[in-house]
């Protein structure tokens, strides 16, 4: 049986396609198992939020930069940062449906249906007993925990599985004209190395002096073996990462620091902080001193949308020995305790990598609502409604004559052009005015403005706001004034 919170999701999902916002991939040819393309509105909303992203990032930080390195690497580079050996994840296969599954995707599917039937306390029981053995690679007990809880396969609904083991997520391909003569590549899994390898070109060439940031938003593949939950988890993904480079010591306070710069960032969207919450890593990675995750509240429950890693030396270290290249910086600030510079040292990282298209449907999930309006007669009426941050908006205004006559648009004309090099406008005449405001509620618009007869008379119009449905006469030439104070 369907939970409310499933139901939910289905709706957004399909309220997604509906309205332009993401497409199944290739879906004339039955569409690619986890793939997706964004529609008119889906690129628009994913492009703000990119964009509101970087400025908080490169513009709104006097030591953080941009790049956008390559997708395509030299092969060594995922042999130095470990990807090569490293980069995989505990998989089992069901020996009747042929079918593979990542094993903590598989526990946390089963405690979730736990908790759909109140069964909270074993959930969290199970989820904590996986985090243990996992960190200790404890496949054997793992997949006793899996058989002794009858965690069964979603398609054959049998619990005949096979041993644990490690599958390695990165995508391989050929570079060169003649296929047996071409080197292995690899897809990038991660944005993170492209900003490594390149440390020192940008410490030269922008000046900068530790502490400071490198920051780049771009694709990145992993060979997910069960991706799921719509946009949640792809193969073809985009991330938005940061390293910041410190001096060795200086770590601790930094990692902190970002913890908590980077959930403000978050709650600067106007979001409720009670569907945030941080989850800090038992089993870290290879390279990691500190790590955590923030988690929002998905309709499927908590779940990771950034996380925030003390990275060590580990990086730059590990691409010094593989390159046979220097990857150190000259402090000359003093160190009080010696009275001496600090001189070269291999700078520590901390980073923080969010997820673009986990936050586009953290931003949709959030956004969606489906409401119940009593009228003043006492006669109710529904909408469904995108309540999402008029600063992110795919559209800003709606400009809507209330005729296709009369002047009106010629009025509407003169308004799209005044206010479009400023922000995203739509225009539109067709149908009842009722109709066309509901068509921008469901797209997210957070205002309207309607031209009628009375506008040729005295210039005024009506704004209509998303979220309260309130509407207003206001002078026509205060619109732009208004939509900017409201979207800066």
């Amino acid at each position: 049986m369907s939970t409310p919170e499933q139901n939910n999701f289905q709706a957004i999902i399909s309220h997604a396609k509906e309205y332009g916002f993401v497409f199944p991939s290739s879906e004339i040819y039955d569409g690619l198992s986890a793939v997706y393309d964004y529609g008119p509105y889906g690129s628009e909303l994913k492009k703000n939020i990119k964009d509101y992203w970087w400025k908080s990032m490169t513009q709104l930080h006097e030591n953080i930069v941009g790049i956008d390195a390559a997708i395509f690497m030299h092969p060594t580079t995922w042999k130095a940062s470990g990807h090569v050996d490293n980069f995989s994840d505990p998989m089992i296969d069901n020996k009747d449906s042929q079918k593979r599954y990542r094993v903590d995707h598989l526990i946390e599917g089963f405690a979730e249906t736990l908790t759909a039937k109140g069964e909270t306390e074993k959930a969290e029981s199970i989820l904590s007993q996986m985090d243990t053995l996992l960190a200790a690679e404890d496949y054997a007990s793992l997949k006793k925990l899996i058989e002794e809880n009858k965690i069964s396969c979603p398609i054959s609904g049998t619990c005949n599985w096979t041993d644990i083991r490690q599958f390695n997520l990165m995508f391989d391909t050929k570079l060169g004209s003649v296929t047996d003569e071409a080197d292995t590549i690899y897809l990038r899994p991660e944005t993170a190395q492209g900003i490594f390898v390149n440390f020192l070109n940008v410490q030269k060439t922008a000046r900068m002096k530790i502490p400071f940031g490198i920051a780049q938003t771009g694709k990145a593949f992993r060979n997910e073996i069960v991706a799921r939950q719509f946009i949640f988890r792809m193969r073809e993904f985009e991330q938005m990462e940061m390293q910041f480079f410190v001096r060795p010591g200086t770590e601790g306070e930094w990692y902190q620091y970002w913890k908590e710069a980077r959930l403000q960032w978050h709650l600067s969207l106007g979001i409720d902080a009670k569907k945030y919450r941080y989850h800090d890593h038992v089993k870290l990675a290879h390279y990691a001193k500190e790590a955590c995750d923030i988690e929002f509240e998905f309709p499927f429950g908590f779940k990771e949308v950034e996380g925030i890693h003390s990275r060590s030396d580990f990086d730059l270290t590990q691409h010094q020995l593989f390159s046979k290249k220097k990857m150190q910086y000259f402090d000359a600030d003093v160190d009080a305790s010696t009275g001496k510079p600090y001189g070269n040292y291999v700078p520590y990282v901390v980073e923080t990598s969010i997820g673009l298209d986990r936050m586009f449907l953290l931003i949709l999930s959030n956004a969606y609502h489906e409401e119940t309006i009593t009228k003043e007669d006492g006669t109710t009426d529904s909408r469904t409604v995108l309540h999402i941050p008029a600063k992110i908006a795919p559209n800003k205004l709606a400009i809507l004559p209330l005729t296709k006559k009369d002047g009106l648009p010629e009025i509407a004309r003169a308004l799209t052009d005044e206010c479009k090099p400023f922000f995203k406008c739509f225009y539109e005449e067709k149908d009842a005015i009722g109709k066309r405001y509901r068509r921008q509620d469901a797209i997210g618009t957070p205002f309207c403005v309607t031209i009628d007869h009375q506008s040729k008379e005295d210039n005024s119009v009506t704004i209509r706001y998303r979220d309260s449905m309130l509407q207003e006469r206001v002078p026509l030439n205060k619109i732009k004034e208004i939509v900017l104070k409201e979207i800066s």
